[in-house]
């Protein structure tokens, strides 16, 4: 129940958490970056995220549909390990602009749309572990 590794809450809430650590290491306010900023998908890993993000409002549909929650745990499990492999794979921090901001934006909405799987669940999210 408590194992950082494999389909546990504390897997997902890792995953917030480090992008809460990315930001403070590199002193980024999500807030700033604005919405209106492009993201560019240049290795496979950061397509296959995004797309992913992008099939949230189905993972939803899905769970109000048949009302299975452990559909939505599902996701957001997916949705972690696709994360875990584009930040091991693709700099953040230390890429360059215009590249850096776009996976900051990248990563900001991962981590947002974690915290909401997790309310939704009734799991809140912590900001370190």
């Amino acid at each position: 129940m408590l194992a950082l590794q494999g389909n546990t809450a504390p897997y997902m809430l890792y995953v917030y958490v480090r992008v809460q650590g990315i930001s403070r290491k590199g002193g980024v306010d999500f807030e700033q970056l604005g919405s209106d900023c492009a993201i560019a998908l240049q290795d496979e890993t950061e397509l296959t995220l995004a797309k992913y993000l992008l099939q949230f409002d189905e993972a939803l549909s899905e769970v109000e549909a048949d009302l299975l929650p452990n559909r939505l745990c599902q996701y957001l499990f997916e949705l972690s390990q696709k994360f875990n492999q584009f930040y091991d794979r693709c700099p953040i921090l230390s890429a360059e602009e215009p590249l850096r901001t776009s996976r900051l934006v990248l990563s900001d909405l991962t981590a947002r749309t974690i915290k909401l799987g997790l309310s939704l669940l009734g799991i809140a999210v912590l900001e370190r572990m």
